[in-house]
């Protein structure tokens, strides 16, 4: 009514609002029954003829009763402001009147209208919900890989310490050091969804560390960083594979092994590279572990299609490589 120009109403605003009533019952009653109505009870449930069966019903409906009340209430109050060609439409019989196929979908137009505009705001509504459920599911799918994770590393790392402990080494006050810096990070420092690639290094280093006085000198560790800026990961990722690459690389090997990791930045992609020795005493039949599907999971998850990787499965070595996006 208000964006209408009254001055086309010669009864004034009476005749406006009138006017609009004609038009909106109708696109009221439509509104609701698709709404609430057809669409819950045919479309939602694919049955599909039977929705546009009755919708059609319904715009028939609809369009005779706003035949009637022009005809019968709109009319008689204001066909003396009619111009000629519409009093000659206005001496048009009832059934005549709905017989016109051009009128009848122009209107249906009309009362479809809202009911378009009701839906385009609820399926955005429900694509919000949508997206905040589905976040919400990712983060406690995420938490739920890191609670596995981590009690995964703390038992690796206890036995390290339990292994130096029974030995009475010199070295145990330095791998409690090494630890409590791990746990702190660990539980304190990497509880968002990203962190700092130099806080994941840091980590890493720490825990080579351990390994180090762990192992000895059975087995030779390089490490290789290549990072001119500081960027964000996500947390245990990249330790996840270093674990791996001790418990299938040296745990198990008597003798001198190796592990080879490079951590690189190119373009908008991190590279992770790992090349570790196999056992000589022992077979592995896969290199998969808890640890190893939780890390695909959470890599599934957080960078969906914006990674890649590779482990090849050599005569004498396991070689890993993780390209992702930073973020």
């Amino acid at each position: 009514m208000l964006s209408s120009n009254v001055t086309n109403f010669e009864a004034g605003y009476i005749q406006l609002f009138h006017s609009t009533c004609k038009i909106i019952i109708p696109q009221i009653i439509t509104a609701y029954v698709c709404l609430f109505i057809l669409i819950p009870k045919f479309l939602n449930t694919k049955k599909t003829i039977l929705f546009i069966f009755w919708l059609i019903i319904l715009l028939v409906t609809m369009f005779v009763l706003y035949v009637t009340i022009h005809m019968y209430f709109y009319e008689p109050k204001y066909v003396q402001y009619y111009n000629e060609i519409a009093k000659k439409y206005a001496e048009d019989p009832f059934l005549k009147r709905l017989s016109s196929f051009s009128v009848f979908l122009s209107k249906s137009i009309k009362f479809l209208t809202p009911t378009a505009l009701l839906l385009m705001v609820q399926f955005y509504k429900n694509q919000q919900r949508y997206l905040k459920l589905n976040e919400q599911k990712k983060i406690a799918e995420l938490t739920a890989l890191k609670h596995q994770l981590n009690p995964h590393f703390l038992f690796n790392t206890m036995n390290n310490l339990y292994a130096l402990a029974i030995k009475k080494s010199d070295q145990t006050p330095e791998v409690i050091e090494k630890l409590s810096d791990i746990l702190d990070y660990m539980l304190y420092r990497c509880n968002d969804i990203f962190v700092s690639l130099q806080k994941e290094i840091e980590l890493i280093e720490n825990y080579l560390s351990l390994e180090k006085v762990r192992y000895g000198k059975r087995v030779q560790i390089s490490f290789e960083k290549d990072i001119q800026q500081d960027v964000r990961i996500a947390p245990l990722i990249l330790l996840t594979f270093i674990e791996n690459a001790f418990k299938h690389g040296v745990s198990q090997e008597l003798k001198e092994a190796f592990i080879s990791i490079k951590i690189s930045f190119e373009g908008d992609y991190i590279i992770f590279n790992i090349k570790n020795s196999k056992s000589k005493t022992h077979v592995e039949k896969s290199i998969d572990c808890i640890g190893l599907n939780n890390v695909k999971k959470q890599l599934d998850l957080l960078y969906s299609t914006n990674y890649s990787l590779e482990i090849k499965d050599k005569k004498k070595s396991y070689v890993l490589t993780l390209k992702l996006i930073s973020k």
